[in-house]
C-alpha cells in the first residue's frame, strides 16, 4: 500500500511554491520522491524552498512565474520538461485574496483575483496539456478553498474564483478522463499563511473565523502535505473530479 503512495522518478510543478501552502505541498511531493519545477513571483523564497527540496535528496529548478500569463506559464513547463526530464504532476496552487464588501471592491482587484487564481489555473492546464495528453498520463491537482461552499461577509469576490476552480476541476476530470488524466482538488480551509496571518493576530477575529469550524482550530501546514501526495500518486487513480475539503469539518457545519 505505502508503494503506492510512493513518487520515485516523478516530476511535479508547483506553481505559489514560494511559501505556506504551496511550500509544504512542494516539500511532501519531494518527501515522496518526486523532482519539483517551482514557481511564484518571489525568486528569493523560491530558492529557499528548492534549498529545502533538496535537502530532501530531490531536484528543484526555480522558475519566477505569472501564472495570469500563458506565454509564462508555458516557459515553465517547458523548463521542467526539458530541465527535469518529463512532466507527471502540476500542482495549481497560486492565488490572492482582497477583502472587502462587494460595494468596495475596486474592479482591479476583482481582476487580480480572477486571473490569478482562475486564470492561472487554466493557463496551467493549457499549458500542461501537449504533455499530459500526448504521454495519456497525469495528476492535476488544482487549489480551491473551503470558502467555494461556505458564505463569508467580505469574500464575495475571491469566494466566485474559488468556487470557479470547483466547476471546473469537475468538467475537465470528465473532459480528460478517457486520456487517463486525473483532475481532483483540494479545498483548504483556515490555515494561517501570510496572506490571512494579520487577521488570525487579532484575538477576537481569530475568535469570530474560528466560531464555525467544528474542530476550534487552524490546520497546520503539514497536514496538507498527505493529502497531496495521495491525490498526485497512483494510489488516486481512479479518483478525478472531485475536491476534498481539508477543513476542520467547517464546510459540513
Amino acid at each position: 500500500m505505502l508503494e503506492a503512495l510512493r513518487l520515485d522518478g516523478r516530476v511535479a510543478v508547483v506553481t505559489g511554491a514560494s511559501r505556506g501552502l504551496g511550500r509544504a505541498m512542494a516539500l511532501a511531493l519531494a518527501e515522496a520522491g518526486a523532482d519539483l519545477a517551482l514557481a511564484g513571483r518571489s525568486k528569493p523564497d523560491l530558492e529557499e524552498t528548492a534549498h529545502r527540496v533538496e535537502g530532501l535528496g530531490r531536484r528543484a529548478l526555480v522558475v519566477p512565474t505569472d501564472v495570469r500569463v500563458l506565454a509564462e506559464v508555458e516557459a515553465l513547463v517547458g523548463r521542467a520538461v526539458s530541465g527535469l526530464g518529463r512532466l507527471d504532476i502540476l500542482v495549481n496552487n497560486s492565488g490572492v485574496a482582497h477583502v472587502a464588501p462587494l460595494a468596495l471592491m475596486p474592479p482591479e482587484e476583482w481582476t487580480r483575483m480572477l486571473e490569478t487564481n482562475l486564470t492561472g489555473a487554466f493557463n496551467g492546464c493549457r499549458a500542461a496539456a501537449p504533455h499530459f495528453l500526448g504521454a495519456k498520463r497525469g495528476k492535476i491537482i488544482n487549489v480551491a478553498s473551503m470558502l467555494a461552499a461556505v458564505g463569508l461577509s467580505g469574500y464575495a469576490s475571491y469566494a466566485a474564483t474559488k468556487g470557479g476552480i470547483v466547476a471546473f476541476t469537475r468538467a475537465l476530470a470528465v473532459e480528460w478522463a478517457r486520456h487517463n488524466v486525473q483532475v481532483n482538488a483540494i479545498a483548504p480551509g483556515w490555515f494561517v499563511t501570510d496572506m490571512n496571518a494579520h487577521a488570525f493576530a487579532d484575538e477576537r477575529l481569530r475568535e469570530r473565523l474560528l466560531r464555525d469550524v467544528p474542530m476550534r482550530r487552524t490546520g497546520r501546514e503539514e497536514e496538507i502535505g498527505p493529502l497531496v501526495v495521495y491525490l498526485a500518486s497512483p494510489a488516486s487513480d481512479f479518483m478525478t473530479g472531485q475536491t476534498i475539503f481539508l477543513d476542520g469539518g467547517h464546510s459540513a457545519a
